[in-house]
């Protein structure tokens, strides 16, 4: 490779490098107002916050072309994905059902176990590394992360795309985090995804060097942003414990 300005020979190559704009759903309303839990989480829309989150988040990526947009087809994603992309008339939204949410079970405890049962809802994660650990007693971290991983891979594998918009969930997130970065599930560790949070992943193309045809890098660049409250200073407590707090509520 020659350098247009000096005609010297370059000692140095850049990546080939695509960048991942990964986000979480904004506000959702799994929690009715009366305080109980919705009768289905798979149909459960943004709450008016949740709209307004992600018309901020928006306008933060209004200046990004993305030529790929990908959502789970929830309702919320594509809610979300919507605001996004509101301005543009490209790319149209696509739906990959392999990514939605880690799938929840029906609440399993006596009355006199309630409080260890909200204890669960509070932090679902705790114990996910055991083999048969399930979220909520519901889908097996370890059959999530069988069908999560490989579609996320097979998104990263299509080389059409140099821009890409993934509108996702709070579990999917954290377990696209754990495959990049090569961990195993983390019990005392959470990386949080705070409503409509922004993650930026840079992802750098296979060279000759690799075995296989994915990436042979990722850049973790952004993790947990969020514009309509940058510095965190009103966000103490995660979106689980939030949920048990309101549920623990309706049992009083």
């Amino acid at each position: 490779m020659y350098e247009a300005a000096t005609g010297a020979m370059s000692l140095y190559t850049p990546p080939d490098r695509r960048r991942i704009y990964l986000l979480r759903h904004g506000e959702a309303a799994y929690i009715e107002p009366d305080g109980s839990v919705t009768n289905d989480e798979r149909a459960v829309l943004l709450t008016p916050n949740g709209r307004i989150q992600a018309r901020k988040q928006a306008a933060v990526l209004a200046s990004v072309n993305f030529d790929r947009a990908i959502c789970s087809g929830l309702p919320r994603t594509v809610e979300t994905a919507q605001h996004i992309l509101s301005s543009r008339e490209h790319p149209l939204l696509e739906v990959v059902p392999e990514l939605e949410e880690i799938r929840i079970g029906g609440p399993d405890y006596d009355s006199g176990e309630r409080g260890k049962w909200l204890a669960h809802v509070a932090n679902p994660w705790a114990g996910a590394n055991e083999p048969e650990a399930r979220f909520l007693g519901g889908e097996k971290f370890a059959d999530f992360a069988d069908r999560v991983t490989p579609a996320f891979d097979a998104i990263v594998a299509d080389a059409s795309w140099r821009t890409l918009l993934l509108v996702l969930h709070g579990a999917v997130n954290r377990m696209i985090f754990n495959h990049v970065m090569g961990m195993q599930w983390q019990a005392n560790v959470s990386i949080e995804q705070d409503n409509c949070c922004i993650n930026i992943i840079d992802v750098d193309a296979c060279d000759d060097t690799c075995e296989e045809d994915t990436a042979n890098r990722y850049l973790i660049r952004a993790v947990n942003l969020t514009s309509y409250d940058l510095n965190k200073s009103s966000v103490h407590l995660t979106n689980m414990e939030q949920a048990a707090a309101r549920i623990a509520a309706e049992f009083e």
